[in-house]
């Protein structure tokens, strides 16, 4: 059986099959973790340690020694993303309860949800779609994207904007395993080798175990806002990060496109926040279902709409063929 290249062709889907087939376990049967208890019930409630393992795996994998016009170009795009979702943040306080929104069409829609949503970046997805679109140095700009992982940047925008107030070793406790790996990868080729093997594996199990938190109906009554935050985040993100490819990033926006998707990651983040600060548990489950739903509807957009931007502006500046002689000059 193929079963791993049928869940390939799904965008996302090492991450959300395995969450939802946790989510229909939770709402068939929300006490099975209980009744079977030991080794199991800890794959369906590990989700905090199985991405503290992730962090760290995906620190180790990061090479420090990339090149200018990788860091350059990834962190335009990272601090660009980051800004975007610290902006929208500002906005949606001044306008939705603390809590989020309990009725009407937005029920669910909360500034916990919004900040996961937008401030992290699909890297992988992001790598894929440069490797045809873009230059390799293009393709390698996921390389700070990782940075990104976690609940630490949205820790930052919810206390930044007065949302939540963090103490300080909480904010260590959410970076501490990342850096650790990054250290370790870093001081150690075979290690780094060793560790970043990890990272994809890793994915399905904290899939999982997040399903296992998540009711399906929750995800049904978001279905639809769940879409349109999702197309809200390709417009609202895309737009800001295409001019700051060109304009920054030395690119014709190709990648700034490219990189205004949700992150796979991004939708444990409402859990992970509620872990640490209790008042955000009513919102946490509601948030997972819209950012799942961003998940999905950004890796099946970006990916077309970046093929037709990439086309456009190859049109628009069509590549200068030399004549014969200054060919061969060069």
């Amino acid at each position: 059986m193929k079963i791993k290249k049928t869940i390939d062709k799904i965008p996302g889907g090492m991450m959300l099959i395995p969450l939802f087939l946790g989510a229909i376990i939770h709402t068939a049967v929300p006490g099975a973790s209980d009744y079977f208890g030991g080794f199991t019930k800890g794959l369906m409630t590990g989700t905090v340690p199985i991405l503290a393992v992730w962090f760290f795996c995906m620190g180790a994998a990061i090479d420090v020694r990339a090149t200018g016009t990788v860091l350059r170009k990834s962190g335009t795009l990272v601090l660009t993303k980051i800004a975007v979702a610290w902006v929208i943040a500002m906005i949606a306080v001044q306008f939705m309860p603390a809590g989020g929104i309990q009725t009407g069409f937005f029920a669910g829609l909360s500034v916990l949800a919004l900040i996961s949503a937008m401030d992290m970046t699909n890297g992988g997805l992001y790598a894929s779609i440069m490797q045809q679109y873009g230059t390799k140095e293009e393709s390698g700009a996921f390389v700070l994207m990782s940075l990104e992982s976690g609940p630490l940047v949205t820790m930052l925008i919810l206390g930044s904007t007065g949302v939540a107030v963090f103490e300080p070793q909480l904010f260590v406790g959410a970076v501490l395993p990342f850096l650790v790996g990054f250290i370790l990868g870093n001081l150690d080729h075979d290690l780094r080798e060793y560790f970043g093997k990890a990272t994809h594996t890793l994915i399905p199990f904290f899939g999982f175990a997040l399903g296992c938190s998540i009711d399906l109906g929750v995800i049904a009554d978001t279905g639809l806002l769940g879409i349109l935050l999702g197309l809200a985040v390709i417009v609202v993100t895309g737009i800001p990060l295409i001019l700051a490819d060109k304009f920054i990033g030395r690119g014709n926006g190709t990648a700034g496109l490219a990189a205004s998707s949700t992150a796979g990651a991004a939708v444990a983040n409402p859990m992970l926040v509620a872990n640490m600060k209790p008042e955000f548990l009513p919102a946490a489950e509601a948030a997972t279902a819209l950012v799942a739903a961003c998940v999905i509807v950004t890796a099946i957009l970006v990916p077309i709409l970046t093929a037709y931007y990439s086309d456009y502006m190859k049109k628009k500046n069509p590549p200068v063929d030399l004549p014969p002689v200054q060919k061969a000059a060069v």
